[in-house]
């Protein structure tokens, strides 16, 4: 189908350097556009198919990862940012906060 779409195209494009009809030169948009909705379903459904493929695996195409913003892809996970060293660990446990009776 985008074959012969596409040498539809060509030959649009032909009779239009040689001067063709008016209605043919308007069928140049529409081809064009139709060309455009084939290849978009393409390639949603071959991302589709990606995502299956890639789903449950450690890691995944850049492109079908989340884009969000370059600071928050950077930025540490929640569970990373407040990990504790072994050494704060046992500090906090040996001392912890201290609790007061007297109020303010």
């Amino acid at each position: 189908e985008l074959d012969d779409m596409k040498n539809e195209l060509a030959q649009l494009r032909v009779a239009k350097v040689s001067g063709g009809a008016a209605s043919k030169l308007a069928k140049i948009k529409v081809v064009r556009k139709s060309i455009a909705r084939i290849l978009t379903v393409y390639n949603q459904k071959q991302k589709a198919e990606a995502r299956k493929q890639y789903k449950g695996k450690k890691y995944q195409p850049l492109d079908l990862r989340p884009k969000k913003t370059r600071a928050i892809r950077r930025a540490l996970k929640v569970e990373q940012k407040f990990m504790k060293t072994p050494k704060q660990k046992t500090k906090t446990s040996n001392f912890p906060m201290r609790r007061f009776a007297v109020t303010m």
